[in-house]
């Protein structure tokens, strides 16, 4: 057994106090490794919340085919999965790498091999896959790629199988993680550099609404071709007249949305509820109206719906030939204008990865969650917290002030307790503002996904009892005309 390891090497690392027995490491160099007796590893994919750590090397084995063969089935975990896939592709690398030097005819005094870098992530063409898609962008700003990213480099193709959800909700036989657990690890987020994600696809998007417009100019910032389509087609021309005072061309505006999917590889729809998005799809001039095969283009659905929906949809556009994702967004107006939303995708895996530039250009992180519906049950469980909060808050504030509190006290406090949270202190401050009209979350979309998660609740039998008054607070404030505003305004209607 190999005992004397050196920086570079590739090793298993025994781990006494963790949920995982092994994990696989490459060795490294550290100033303080002789006096500490102990040897510095770099953790593949990052051992549960540690990339760097010491290790006795009793503790150490070296990795190869024999231990390989033991120990890569040690857990069934998705990042261990992640972890061994990122050591054998480095482990390929460097056995490529001895096979060519020992069959070059060299000179005697040529040149020994240079030791492997201990940069903590390998640049997106390294491990041959997903050379355009797999890279990841900070927020803010895009890391040059000589700067070592925390997590490392994710082997994305070869997880995605072993981390899905399924269709049931249940996670795949082979793993012992947490639905959410897995999908957080199959992310949009990869290490890469700007020419990484190029738009290499033509654009096209069937909305221009509250949250669309925000996606859409930043889809046309990050240098995508875009034609567009809305029944407001008024909104689109405005759009195309700025545009092309920088960028003529770039903006085309279709006269339907059967007319955008000829002109365009993956369509975006965006509209206000499940109803419209299945005419945008289905009806007379959608999207697979007149056309006997979609060869492969995608489609990406975006609206707030419910998986039943989301499912038909599917078959609507796989029976043309086509590609589908479901694409849910977690965010507001401000954050669709910022780039800022978070999106949960489920569906055809290839599109997920071609969607990768677009997903960059609107979103902080873009997760994959397996089969088709598991993405809309994701987005309406979470839009159950936002709405079952809110109400909460406002009631809260109305008792504040029938008490004479001040309701900007009552903020200002909360703020310091480990409840607040940016979702809720924003939407306090527009209730202590009363400022309902502007519109970050229409009341209207927020009673819609509360309507559909009850309608999933009832095919389940799961009582919703939380929810089900939640939703009656909001159609009660949508009954006394506030359809157009914030879904803030529901304070309204627990004050009056």
């Amino acid at each position: 057994m190999k005992t004397n390891f050196k920086a570079g090497d590739l090793v298993w690392t025994h781990l006494k106090k963790d949920t995982v027995a092994v994990w696989p490491a490459r060795v490294e160099n550290h100033p303080d490794q002789a006096a500490k007796g102990q040897i510095y590893v770099y953790y593949f994919n990052g051992k549960p919340n540690k990339q760097n750590g010491w290790a006795a090397p009793s503790s150490i084995t070296e990795y190869n085919e024999e231990t390989k063969a033991k120990l890569s089935q040690a857990s069934s975990r998705a990042d261990f999965k992640i972890a061994v896939a990122e050591i054998e592709a480095e482990y390929q690398k460097s056995q490529s790498k001895e096979d060519s030097e020992k069959g070059d005819a060299v000179e005697p005094e040529a040149e020994a091999p240079k030791p492997v870098r201990q940069s903590k992530r390998k640049s997106s063409n390294e491990s041959g896959e997903c050379s355009t898609s797999a890279s990841k962008i900070a927020k803010g700003k895009r890391k040059p790629a000589s700067e070592p990213v925390e997590n490392g480099t994710k082997q994305y193709k070869a997880i995605v199988a072993d981390t899905v959800v399924g269709g049931d909700g249940r996670t795949s036989p082979n793993s012992d993680l947490d639905p959410i657990d897995q999908a957080s690890l199959v992310t949009g987020d990869f290490g890469g550099t700007p020419q990484d994600m190029t738009p290499t696809s033509i654009i096209g998007f069937l909305g221009l609404g509250i949250m669309s417009t925000g996606m859409v100019n930043n889809l046309i910032k990050a240098g995508h071709k875009v034609n567009l389509w809305s029944r407001q087609i008024d909104k689109c021309y405005k759009l195309k007249e700025k545009v092309d005072e920088v960028n003529e061309g770039q903006v085309n505006v279709c006269v339907a949305p059967c007319d955008v999917m000829s002109e365009s590889d993956i369509v975006f729809n965006c509209c206000s509820d499940p109803e419209t998005a299945q005419k945008n799809v289905s009806d007379n001039c959608g999207v697979t109206h007149d056309c006997e095969n979609l060869n492969g283009k995608g489609f990406v659905e975006m609206t707030g719906i419910d998986p039943n929906t989301s499912l038909k949809l599917s078959e609507y556009i796989h029976a043309k030939g086509g590609r589908y994702l479901e694409a849910q967004l977690q965010g507001s107006r401000d954050e669709a204008a910022d780039g800022t939303l978070l999106v949960l995708t489920a569906g055809d895996n290839s599109l997920f990865i071609d969607c990768q530039s677009c997903f960059q250009a609107i979103s902080k992180s873009s997760l994959y969650l397996g089969e088709v519906g598991v993405a809309s049950k994701v987005y309406l469980i979470m839009q159950l917290m936002q709405g079952i909060s809110l109400v909460g808050l406002a009631e809260c504030l109305v008792l504040a002030d029938r008490c004479g509190i001040s309701g900007k006290d009552i903020i200002n406090i909360f703020n310091m307790t480990n409840m607040s949270s940016p979702y809720l202190r924003k939407k306090a401050n527009k209730i202590v503002d009363k400022d309902f009209k502007q519109v970050e979350q229409s009341i209207k979309n927020m009673q819609k996904d509360f309507r559909l998660a009850l309608g999933l609740s009832d095919e389940l039998m799961q009582p919703l009892i939380l929810t089900s008054a939640a939703n009656e607070v909001f159609k009660h404030s949508r009954k006394l005309g506030y359809d157009d505003h914030d879904c803030s305004c529901i304070y309204m209607k627990a004050r009056y």
